[in-house]
């Protein structure tokens, strides 16, 4: 069974910085791609950052220059490095991975860290 487990959320002021992590664990082959996503309800999910080892590292617009994704891939971690947050980051936060094993093809999500930018 694969599982992924983030940590790192919490309250912060604006202008504050967070990391988050995300660990894969199971039998996993390999991961093609993994990141994060956030959502607040009442709201469409919205991508955050992506680290794909087709297409390399991708940012939603609302972060681009405020955030750095990085992956460790022998522990089949990843990290999302939050700089400058604002009130308009404060969401849950979501770890997805696009992974491979023997006969199967799925992507997979954390249960969410929530993250809080007080003004």
């Amino acid at each position: 069974q694969v599982q992924l487990v983030e940590s790192g959320g919490g309250l912060v002021q604006a202008g504050g910085s967070l990391r988050l992590s995300c660990r894969a664990s199971g039998a996993i082959l390999v991961i093609t791609s993994m990141g994060w996503y956030r959502h607040v309800p009442g709201k469409e999910r919205e991508l955050v950052a992506l680290s794909s080892i087709v297409t390399g590292e991708t940012y939603g617009d609302s972060v681009k220059g405020r955030c750095t994704i990085y992956r460790e891939k022998a522990n089949n971690t990843v990290y999302l490095q939050m700089n400058d947050l604002r009130p308009e980051d404060t969401a849950t936060y979501f770890c997805y991975g696009h992974m491979l094993g023997n006969f199967w093809d799925s992507d997979q999500w954390g249960l969410g860290t929530q993250v809080t930018v007080a003004s």
